[in-house]
């Protein structure tokens, strides 16, 4: 990175130091851009209707790409991205204790990143290259942050501001990185037409206007048909004993003897379903989900999902496939399979693996056409976390078309439609609380468009900054020292 912030500059000359009164102004537009970005992306995050105040904050960025070297362009991103953090991620604290801090920071960097690449992008090749170039800059490192290295995290995407409908709709045929890509579309034209405040404010607003409405129309003429309606309840409890488990069980099916299946959360056993629970579920003649360890060699598991059926015995199980980091958390799936039940194809995956589209993708491939998915969000964790975690349903909800139930053990549990509407919700933390729904499975599912624009445009960044580190400016120190050319002025 440091090779990547030191392309632009390597062979200028030392400049004559500015006016102090030009250094004290380019610093306060500096602070005021920093500002906004941060204000707009905690908005969009606070506000159901205010996701489209993700433009603005991606609009900010590119101002901050206006400076006068990489470097320049680096930190004040960094600054934004540790504005984010801090107050999005803060229950990292009483995860991580110490390590916070150092997570923040890995966040902030990929939004530092971001702002020196758009940076580059418009100095290499010009403001219109540049321009057209920024949006897959921006998709290729959200894809990648999100889904390739190993500390990828994608709670943090724009896109999770559209969960709360009616926002979501626009991710119906996007996807979660194609709606990115669209935002930072309509923020880097309004930004080429920075000069001329009118045509900006109207790209802005016309732009987002544009893709809600796209996404609104796609939806009220495309809505998926149910193949059948499935009853379902799940009760949260956090690392219950057997007979806690039982006496929850029974309160359920007291209350709602119509659920034809019962879902517990992830990690409810610390090894297989006992044999009492199994025995539950034949006298009562139920399925039952529910999250414990399957055993591995050594001293290794397998964070598993399992599948009782009403004669008492596991019919299926799913592996985790993606262990949390930093947890003890079992060893990662070796494949993924639907579970074939009475009602149609039904995809399982275990907490954090609804975050990544590289899990629940392969899902969709198969055929689901709902998904259920056990959680563990610990009460210790602080309900800013639950509310992070429960934008992810929504809006795997909205991508594919099918319904989601996702039970957690201290909340908050959601049972989100094909269309991505939240329908039920249980609290947090909300221990012994039940989760009930009539999951109308889809008779279709589908992938995104962006599910092939991501690769291509994590591709396309990679090649992009290689390129311009390998490329040796030969112009003047003028030239290398001076602001971004053309419209970003």
């Amino acid at each position: 990175m440091a090779a990547l912030l030191e392309a632009e500059t390597g062979t200028a000359q030392p400049q004559s130091p500015q006016p102090d009164d030009a250094r004290h102004q380019a610093l306060g537009r500096i602070c005021i851009w920093i500002a906004i970005a941060a204000a707009a992306f905690h908005a969009a995050y606070a506000f159901p209707w205010a996701g489209f105040l993700t433009v603005l904050y991606l609009f900010a960025l590119l101002q901050l790409a206006r400076a006068e070297t990489c470097r320049k362009a680096f930190y004040p991103g960094l600054a934004v991205g540790l504005l984010i953090a801090v107050g999005r991620l803060a229950f990292l604290g009483r995860i991580f204790a110490g390590g916070a801090g150092a997570l923040w920071l890995v966040y902030a960097v990929w939004i530092g990143l971001f702002v020196a690449l758009a940076r580059l992008c418009l100095r290499r090749t010009g403001p219109y290259w540049g321009a057209l170039l920024i949006p897959f800059v921006w998709c290729g490192l959200e894809y990648f942050r999100s889904e390739l290295y190993y500390l990828r995290f994608s709670w943090l995407n724009p896109a999770y501001a559209f969960a709360d409908a009616p926002w979501q709709v626009p991710l119906r045929y996007a996807g979660m990185y194609g709606l990115g890509f669209l935002l930072v579309s309509v923020a880097a034209a309004a930004a080429f037409w920075w000069q001329k405040l009118v045509g900006s404010l109207a790209t802005l607003l016309v732009g987002s206007g544009v893709i809600w409405l796209g996404g609104w129309l796609s939806a009220e003429q495309a809505q998926p048909h149910a193949a059948v309606t499935l009853h379902i309840a799940g009760t949260q409890m956090e690392f219950p004993t057997e007979g806690e488990v039982l006496i929850r069980l029974n309160d359920l099916v007291r209350k709602y003897p119509e659920a034809d299946v019962v879902v517990l959360s992830e990690c409810t056993f610390d090894g297989p379903v006992p044999d009492k629970v199994n025995e539950w579920c034949r006298k009562n003649r139920r399925y039952l989900i529910a999250g414990g360890k399957a055993p591995a060699s050594g001293s290794n598991f397998y964070n598993t999902a399992f599948v009782v059926g009403p004669d008492g015995k596991t019919i299926f199980r799913q592996l985790k496939a993606v262990p949390i980091q930093f947890f003890k958390d079992g060893l990662a799936a070796t494949e993924q399979r639907l579970w074939e039940s009475p009602w149609g194809k039904i995809g399982i995956c275990i907490c954090y693996d609804l975050s990544y589209t590289r899990v629940t993708d392969q899902l969709i491939r198969l055929g689901a056409q709902a998904l259920i998915v056990p959680t563990m969000d610990m009460m210790d964790w602080g309900e800013a976390q639950h509310a992070l975690h429960a934008r992810i349903a929504p809006v795997r909800a909205a991508e594919y078309g099918i319904p989601i139930f996702r039970l957690a053990s201290s909340g908050i549990s959601q049972c989100a439609d094909r269309t991505g509407h939240v329908l039920a919700t249980a609290p947090c933390p909300g221990d012994g609380a039940i989760l009930t729904a009539q999951l109308a499975l889809a008779d279709a599912s589908r992938l995104p468009l962006d599910r092939w624009l991501g690769p291509f445009a994590a591709g396309l960044t990679g090649i992009l900054a290689v390129a311009f580190l390998v490329q040796t400016p030969r112009r003047s120190a003028h030239q290398l020292a001076s602001p971004v050319p053309g419209c970003f002025l």
